[in-house]
């Protein structure tokens, strides 16, 4: 028995918007609304259009809506690398947040200057709308042209007016130094009399302001500042680089929690007891923080939130909004290595 209703997965023809229509009851112009975003339709009948959709297995041809629109629907994404865990998190998250809301992802490893110039114009070429440039890419971004009409969000690094060309750019961001500070102030508040810190690379904007705000934290407590140790975002480097904390050292915060699991391991080895004689706070609160051992007390930073934000703010600015820079603010997480 037929249907009579047409196939799309025996390939006997594409369906049409005329086909939707018929099942939903509304004009070809109405379903045309439909597929194209416009606010002109109200809920119940864009839900009854997109029931039809969905039971048709009508598919939007992207192409021809991009002749008619100028869009494409898809955003560029520039990281100068996918080994860091914050990136990787935030890749996933800028990911699920542009499907959720209807947009491809394009994504572009950048590992110098160059290549980033590099991205943009391989960005432009395809067509995508906007782009997020994440974390350490940003530094390798600035004084590069825009590509004309592209609108530009970055993730993590402080007001540039280098890159901010065309006037079409914003700043997503987490509050790294309030976050650091909390991690200190909790250290402080357990009666340690200063607080060491691990630091990320020099060259990363996250970690300067995490240095900044345990630094702000122990002046503004009136504590004595230790000397910076500095790793590189890994585990291993963690493990490293704790080796040259003094002997007297019991508090120790670190810039993320790989370096923290690998200060961890260093402090195991050398027979000293997490949190009895070394009390350790990470950040970024990973997938697997309170499975360390002990589980560690943490600075969560929330990636999805993030994601969903910077996704927002570049689609608003895609669709001709002002763009809002945005600041989020993280939350300490109590564990039992501090």
């Amino acid at each position: 028995m037929t249907t009579g209703r047409p196939d799309a997965s025996s390939g006997r023809r594409r369906v049409s918007m005329a086909d939707v229509a018929a099942v939903a009851g509304v004009s070809s112009q109405t379903v045309s609304r439909v597929v194209n975003d416009s606010p002109r339709v109200d809920p119940a009948t864009r839900a009854r259009v997109e029931a039809a959709m969905d039971d048709l297995g009508y598919r939007i041809h992207h192409a021809a809506r991009a002749l008619r629109t100028g869009r494409t629907d898809t955003i560029g994404l520039i990281v100068s690398n996918l080994t860091a865990v914050g990136n990787s998190r935030m890749l996933q998250a800028i990911a699920d947040a542009a499907s959720d809301r209807g947009f491809a992802l394009a994504v572009v490893v950048a590992s110098g200057r160059d290549s980033v110039a590099a991205g943009f114009a391989r960005l432009h070429d395809q067509g995508v709308d906007g782009a997020v440039i994440l974390n350490e890419a940003t530094a390798l971004a600035r004084g590069l042209d825009v590509p004309p009409g592209l609108a530009v969000v970055v993730v993590d690094s402080p007001p540039d007016d280098r890159l901010a060309l065309a006037r079409r750019y914003l700043t997503v961001q987490t509050d790294h130094a309030r976050g650091a500070a909390a991690a200190t102030a909790h250290l402080l508040s357990a009666g340690h009399a200063t607080v060491h810190h691990l630091a990320g690379p020099a060259g990363s904007f996250a970690a300067r302001e995490r240095e900044r705000g345990w630094r702000d934290a122990l002046t503004g407590a009136g504590r004595p500042v230790p000397a910076v140790v500095r790793g590189q975002w890994t585990a291993a480097s963690g493990h490293e680089v704790v080796r040259a904390l003094p002997d007297d050292a019991t508090a120790l915060f670190a810039a993320n929690d790989q370096m923290a699991l690998g200060a961890l391991r260093a402090l195991a080895e050398a027979g000293r007891r997490v949190p009895e004689d070394v009390a350790v706070v990470g950040f970024d609160d990973v997938a697997d923080a309170a499975d360390y051992r002990p589980p560690l007390t943490t600075v969560r930073q929330d990636f999805d939130a993030l994601g969903e934000v910077a996704v927002a703010a570049v689609i608003d600015l895609i669709e001709g909004g002002p763009g809002i820079p945005v600041l989020l603010t993280p939350t300490l997480i109590v564990r039992d290595s501090a």
